[in-house]
């Protein structure tokens, strides 16, 4: 029988072709995708943020972002030092560097790519705050879109719940609106009957000057550490002061401190100068759009100008709230720091001398918290010098102490809040 040589059968021949066919499809399909990918996928460009915006001071600062698309964002707190951090895709950043400039309760921007196809923008300050807002929104125009945050000053109890809920929700992304629990937010049961006491101006600004030479930084400052010592001594209240030293503060710092405690009532202490040496006698003012009369509004002008007057700029004068939410917490808060104002004038007509119509009102850049009940007592004039000879006496002033504890612990009674 001749012989045949010992070649593959057809069936195992096909099965070697099929595979080798397979893999050189596989081959070229892998080379080729890449490119193709890219081209098909106009969002490998990196995300462009075009400009960057902050106004506000120390309270309440408003922050916008131009990106040229949707950004997918997310965004979480760090503390030491307090920080929001926003997590971007990869982005081309156009900022100018004079708008990060620090201001207000933003005390430094940082920015940049982290690879990985990830960005971030880093927002610090020196106290606790809050995220009131946080929302991107498409431009009117059409031409991209704009991303827009408020941020408030807020208690360090805050901030802390604020991280909590974060984690719980694990990282999602934009938060809903929190500026209800912020404002409303309940105190703890055992807590005490917080107070901050202001003592109006100091360091580079001495305020008014005394006939007899009586600095007010130095004056507002003894009375409120004489004020502090007799609320420490009952026991029944957490007492802070925004300066316990001749250091010059702004006037929203002086605001933010009385949130950042929580303060359910702050007490700025000035004793005023007016160029009529017959008037005399202490005044307590509220807070009001409009002044209640000339000597109010020339003592409004005078107070506001503190920061001018150090050479601090403070380009957003008119900035008003205009959210309905905070405006009725504002309205509620006007009210109880009109009635704390009515029982210390109660209290100081009976032991010490008051102007005619003591209680007045005017647009006190100091008064304007929107959720801590604020007055502003001035205890005298130190142009006249009958007032300023008071001022300094040691009596006169226990007496003065002894009736603002009074009228504190009425009205602390009152709102259910002193406790021990």
């Amino acid at each position: 029988m001749p012989c045949r040589p010992n070649l593959p059968d057809r069936a195992a021949l096909a099965l070697v072709l099929r595979r080798l066919f397979i893999g050189i499809v596989a081959a070229i399909f892998i080379a080729w995708m890449p490119a193709t990918l890219h081209a098909q996928n106009p969002v490998a460009d990196p995300l462009a943020a075009s400009a960057y915006r902050m106004a506000g001071d120390a309270t309440r600062m408003r922050v916008v972002i131009e990106f040229d698309r949707e950004p997918s964002l997310k965004w979480f707190l760090l503390r030491a030092p307090h920080r929001l951090v926003i997590d971007l895709p990869a982005t081309a950043f156009g900022f100018d560097a004079k708008a990060l400039d620090p201001r207000g309760l933003v005390t430094e921007v940082r920015y940049g790519n982290l690879g990985d196809g990830r960005s971030r923008i880093i927002l610090a300050s020196d106290g606790p705050f809050a995220v009131e807002k946080l929302a991107v929104r498409k431009n009117e125009d059409g031409a991209g879109h704009r991303m827009m945050l408020d941020l408030v000053a807020a208690s360090e109890r805050q901030f802390e719940q604020a991280m909590a809920d974060l984690a719980r929700a694990n990282g999602s992304t934009i938060a809903p609106d929190k500026r209800d629990r912020l404002i409303t937010a309940q105190r703890d049961a055992d807590r005490k009957f917080t107070i901050v006491l202001d003592p109006g101006h100091g360091g580079i600004d001495g305020g008014a000057e005394g006939v007899r030479g009586t600095a007010e930084k130095d004056l507002t400052l003894s009375f409120c550490q004489e004020l502090h010592a007799a609320l420490e001594k009952t026991g029944r209240y957490r007492v802070f002061m925004t300066r316990t030293e001749d250091v010059f503060l702004r006037l929203d710092e002086r605001v933010r401190i009385a949130r950042q405690h929580e303060a359910d009532l702050f007490i700025s202490v000035h004793a005023d100068s007016i160029r009529y040496r017959n008037i005399r006698g202490a005044t307590v003012y509220t807070f009001s759009e409009q002044a209640s009369d000339e000597i109010a509004r020339a003592a409004v002008i005078r107070e506001n100008l503190a920061d001018s007057l150090a050479g601090i700029e403070n380009p957003e004068k008119s900035q008003q709230v205009t959210d309905i939410l905070v405006d009725l917490v504002r309205r509620e808060t006007l009210g109880f720091s009109v009635s704390f104002a009515r029982a210390l004038v109660d209290r100081l007509d009976e032991t010490i001398e008051m102007i005619k119509n003591p209680h007045r009102s005017g647009a006190y850049r100091v008064l304007r918290a929107p959720d801590v009940p604020s007055v502003l007592v001035e205890l005298g004039y130190l142009s006249n010098p009958k007032d300023e000879a008071q001022l300094l006496d040691v009596d006169w002033r226990k007496r003065a102490v002894g009736s603002l504890i009074e009228a504190i612990a009425s009205y602390a009674a009152m709102v259910g809040g002193a406790r021990g």
